[in-house]
């Protein structure tokens, strides 16, 4: 088995991600324009180095455990490539960890890339043909995106935080039922372009929510009802954000998940029932607790947390239209 050589460097760059949506349960995922940044470099002196600034520096661990690392081990093992002797990592997170804005899905993005990108050409080649086809500083390094997207849907758990932030834009994403034409292993994902006058509006609070912790409390079934009611409005929401989006509001409606969630996340609720009150299409924003309100341009500067504005950080990230990049330094 061929190792990944040292002496390489490279930057990656992953968008965070608001899922659901309101109806798309796991299945519909939006890229929002908050960034973690990586630098991953390869050595020949032996061990690991994590050095993290921003979101989470202090919080989250600099060994082994460290997700992006223990992702791109994950990676390794399925490429079939040993991992390099040394490795550094330099993270600086933009993204809010436990807030609901995909930070875990942008972690595990980061190290399925970045162990791809750094494998270029090791494998049936050899290392010799891995340095010979090493890009330039700056330039792209190529990576396998449906893989990116499978691998990270499979370490996640779910497709929808994941496949927005390795592709960019809007996104859905299903596993093949082995039927038909609908067949393979891997999880597929299709990747839409938003109508140009959405935008979106983020109320981030202080406070965190562990994304188990919400789940925990959904219920195992659902009535069939809701079932159906969640199917419709799923497919508006597709039509809403892609061709006319006067329909947002009645499109974000959904039945499943938030209700049953209501008291893992009070004031969540709160402010999506105040917004929804005034005509804004705000919905939690995956797993909670942040509330996203998918907007017009036009409407996105009346869209304001009122008197519950000193509780909420309200942002206006945009949709990027490209997911996660990886350049060699």
């Amino acid at each position: 088995m061929n190792r990944v050589p040292p002496g390489r460097s490279v930057e990656v760059r992953v968008p965070a991600s608001s899922a659901n949506l309101g109806p798309g349960f796991d299945s519909i995922g939006l890229a929002l324009g908050l960034w973690d940044r990586y630098v991953v470099t390869t050595s020949a002196a032996e061990g690991l180095s994590i050095a993290v600034t921003g979101e989470g520096a202090g919080d989250v661990p600099t060994d082994e455990r460290h997700l992006v690392h223990a992702t791109m081990r994950h990676t390794w093992g399925v490429l079939g490539v040993e991992p390099p002797v040394g490795l550094r990592i330099d993270a600086a997170n933009g993204v809010p960890h436990s807030r609901g804005l995909g930070s875990s899905a942008t972690a595990i993005v980061a190290g399925v890339v970045a162990a791809q990108a750094l494998s270029l050409g090791v494998g049936a080649g050899g290392d010799e043909q891995a340095y010979a086809v090493w890009p330039a500083p700056g330039q792209p390094v190529p990576f396998d995106e449906g893989l990116a997207v499978h691998l990270s849907s499979r370490l996640e758990g779910h497709p929808d935080n994941a496949s927005a932030s390795v592709v960019g834009a809007l996104t859905v994403s299903w596993m093949p039922d082995g039927t038909g034409l609908d067949r393979g292993d891997r999880t597929v994902t299709a990747r839409i372009e938003l109508h140009p006058g959405v935008d979106v509006v983020l109320f981030v609070p202080d406070a965190q929510l562990a994304t188990r912790t919400a789940r925990a409390v959904l219920p195992a079934t659902v009535p069939l009802a809701a079932a159906a009611a969640d199917a419709g409005r799923a497919a508006l929401l597709v039509h809403a954000l892609t061709s006319d989006p006067c329909h947002l509001h009645a499109a974000t409606r959904d039945w499943l998940h938030q209700e049953p969630r209501r008291s893992s996340y009070p004031g969540t609720m709160e402010l999506v029932d105040l917004l929804r009150s005034q005509g804004h299409a705000a919905v939690v924003s995956g797993a909670g607790p942040s509330v996203l309100v998918l907007a017009t341009r036009d409407s996105a500067p009346a869209v304001q947390a009122g008197r519950l504005a000193g509780e909420w950080e309200r942002l206006t990230p945009g949709v990027p239209t490209t997911g996660a990049t990886v350049r060699a330094r």
